[in-house]
């Protein structure tokens, strides 16, 4: 399977990291709706899995890729260590903050709703959640795995953390559905 997908990936780099994102991060909420929120078959938001797969595949997937070459080819120290240190750094300093930004941004425009009430609700919850994890992902991801595959890693990884994040989105939206109805 991974002989298979390393061929794709060197046929068609971003088209094949955008799809293997878009799938990931549906398969994150389909875990959010199911195994965390308990929502049965019957009770799925298949349009919410759809804007999760969207994001993944049109937004994220393709920025990330590009990210991670960026980082490889300009942050590069004289030590192997500091070098990784240094693209943790701008991955949790620069990457991270923007893109939780702009993921729930994106998710209130697509969902109708107001990304600026979004952003205040959600944001730094997200963004301190991600600190905790996401640098050690990091350190590992930059450290072991070959540049072609991080995106695939990080979309692993992902799967649980992209649960979370539809699981956040979701119960903010159910939020402000209950302050608008009061």
């Amino acid at each position: 399977m991974l002989r298979w997908y390393t061929a794709r990936l060197a046929a068609r780099p971003l088209l094949t990291q955008a799809v293997t994102t878009s799938i990931l991060f549906g398969i994150g909420d389909v875990a959010a709706q199911q195994l965390v929120e308990k929502r049965g078959l019957e009770k799925h938001e298949f349009a919410r899995t759809a804007r999760m797969a969207l994001y993944g595949g049109v937004i994220f997937g393709p920025a990330a890729a590009t990210w991670f070459q960026l980082l490889q080819r300009h942050v590069v120290l004289k030590s192997p260590n500091a070098t990784i240190l240094a693209r943790v750094a701008c991955d949790q300093g620069i990457f991270a903050p923007t893109f939780i930004g702009v993921f729930l941004g994106s998710m209130a425009v697509l969902e109708g709703s107001s990304p600026s009430e979004k952003l205040s609700q959600t944001y730094r919850e997200a963004l301190l959640t991600n600190w905790m994890i996401w640098p050690f992902v990091q350190l590992f991801n930059f450290k072991v795995v070959p540049l072609h595959h991080r995106l695939l890693f990080v979309n692993t990884i992902s799967i649980g953390w992209n649960c979370y994040l539809s699981y956040l989105n979701s119960a903010s939206a159910r939020k402000l559905e209950y302050v608008r109805d009061d």
